[in-house]
């Protein structure tokens, strides 16, 4: 990829204040003839592939943990261009500061549909708890060990649908 291999994404933690997640870069910046990104699929790289995989593009994340941005364990933080999309219920996610994992994650991943995701960080966010939390974590540890859940159907490799804000997704 050369360059930076650190990727840097503006998303919202807690209450919705804005942090910059950081994450190994996994895709280069290749652009079509009609001066738009190439689609995911396309833009992956061999390293990237491997590090998406082991999950291990996460890792950078850790800054964001010590930092206070984040914790080991919450909702995964969206794209900013989400909030204005969200319901009031939706909105509770920023309750609490976002996970390097989550209730959702180990439920699905990136199989599941954005009301199922939704409805998990709800219920993690009005049930938090040491019990609940360590369950997150060893089922983590499952999940990225069998590499379970990395694909959708639905989607280019190993990313989720856009989200536009209907409740019926």
């Amino acid at each position: 990829m050369g360059g930076n291999p650190f990727f840097v994404q503006e998303r919202p933690g807690k209450d919705e204040k804005i942090f910059k997640l950081i994450k190994f870069r996994t895709m280069n910046n290749k652009k079509g003839a009609d001066g738009n990104l190439l689609p995911d699929v396309q833009r992956i790289t061999k390293y990237g592939d491997f590090l998406r995989k082991t999950s291990l593009d996460e890792l950078p994340e850790l800054i964001n943990i010590i930092i206070g941005n984040m914790s080991i364990v919450g909702p995964r933080p969206l794209l900013v261009k989400y909030l204005p999309l969200y319901n009031e219920e939706q909105k509770h996610r920023h309750d609490v500061r976002p996970g390097l994992t989550g209730y959702a994650q180990v439920q699905g991943r990136n199989c599941i549909t954005w009301k199922e995701r939704f409805k998990l960080d709800i219920f993690y966010v009005n049930n938090i708890s040491l019990a609940l939390d360590t369950k997150i974590i060893w089922d983590t540890v499952m999940l990225v060990l069998k590499r379970d859940g990395i694909n959708t159907d639905s989607t280019s490799i190993f990313t989720m649908t856009e989200f536009t804000g209907d409740e019926d997704e």
